[in-house]
């Protein structure tokens, strides 16, 4: 182990999978590493790559390994160290995954030296998890138990005085979270979507336009906080058995927790299935909240979740203003329809309007 805690200290790698010889994975591991594999690479907000590992001893060791890292592209990386992803995502698994009370991937180790990262994780797909769709015929039952982990996760660290000048208060930090200047990605959306979808999607989008800095204060201002994930769509989630697990941490911060809530149930889940029992899900959250000792009255939860389904269509349509960027086309054009249909349900935009003025 490097020093510092720093894992494998100053030798994170600048993000390409050539850094990750065997002599570096033997150093994050702890390891007598022999040779190393690149089973699949691929670069978005951050670069990811499997890799296979051979050990010089046969001790019970893990085959592969799943190592985030920069993003391969150069412009791609300026973005992602701009905005503090890849620094926030190694931070939390450095410093706050072992507290967390829900399945996450093990963390082999976690380094941040200034503005670079590299994360050394258990590899999910080797350990057999699987992968949710919205098409999944058991999504029902999947959301339910996702209900449950969240309602955990946000019980662990309700109110936390550490979440706002302790240990964990970077998770309210940087750029990645300024929501007020997304307008431009929503305005390039709706030039491009509009005609294609209901008038919802239009009188979403021109209020958000319009009020950006002044909805990222609503955001802002809603009450009790607590650690959310931040960005909880079907993409970032997996299951292992029945269990929910969480990856992707790069947009943990301290919110109220009916973010993440809002944030699935109006994004990931079929319009169908989330008017068939979004009011099941919310009874069920407040209630394991309850059991967990928190108590969130009824009235607020509706009003954030009304508000919070204006982020996940923001969310949504921002990535897919943006094209490939960011997401395959497909996910962030799903989440989209999905998230519109659900503003429209819940008449977010008068909502909000009427705290506006």
């Amino acid at each position: 182990m490097a020093p510092d805690g720093a894992g494998p200290g100053a030798l994170v790698p600048a993000g390409s999978p050539d850094d990750l010889t065997a002599a570096w994975v033997g150093a994050a591991l702890d390891a007598p590493v022999r040779a190393v594999e690149v089973l699949d690479a691929h670069s978005g907000t951050t670069g990811r790559v499997r890799l296979g590992v051979a050990y010089e001893d046969d001790a019970a060791r893990p085959a592969s390994v799943f190592v985030k890292l920069a993003p391969f592209d150069e412009r791609q990386r300026r973005f992602v160290d701009a905005v503090g992803l890849g620094v926030a995502e190694a931070r939390f698994y450095r410093d706050v995954a072992a507290r967390t009370p829900v399945r996450l991937p093990h963390v082999w180790n976690s380094a941040v030296v200034g503005d670079r990262y590299v994360m050394v994780l258990e590899d999910l797909v080797a350990s057999g998890a699987r992968f949710p769709t919205p098409h999944d015929p058991d999504l029902v039952d999947y959301v339910t138990a996702l209900v449950d982990e969240l309602a955990a996760l946000h019980a662990a660290f309700w109110a936390s005085p550490e979440l706002v000048d302790g240990p964990l208060a970077f998770v309210g930090e940087g750029l990645r979270l300024q929501y007020g200047g997304g307008g431009p990605f929503i305005a390039r959306a709706l030039d491009r979507f509009a005609d294609e979808l209901p008038p919802a999607f239009r009188a979403v989008g021109d209020l958000y336009v319009a009020q950006t800095p002044a909805i990222a204060a609503l955001f802002d201002d809603a009450a009790p906080r607590t650690l959310a994930h931040g960005d909880p769509h079907l993409g970032n989630l997996f299951a292992d058995g029945a269990r929910p697990g969480f990856f992707d941490w790069g947009m943990v911060q301290h919110r109220a927790g009916m973010w993440d809530v809002a944030y699935v149930l109006c994004q990931s889940v079929p319009t169908e299935l989330r008017r068939a029992h979004e009011g099941a899900w919310l009874d069920q959250y407040r209630a394991r909240l309850a059991a967990h000792g928190v108590a969130l009255d009824a009235a607020t939860q509706w009003d954030q979740y009304r508000l919070f389904a204006v982020y996940a269509w923001a969310s949504a349509t921002s990535t897919a203003g943006v094209g490939e960027r960011w997401q395959r086309a497909e996910v962030g054009q799903g989440g989209m329809v999905r998230s519109t249909a659900a503003v429209d349900d819940l008449d977010s935009v008068e909502f909000v309007r009427e705290r506006l003025t």
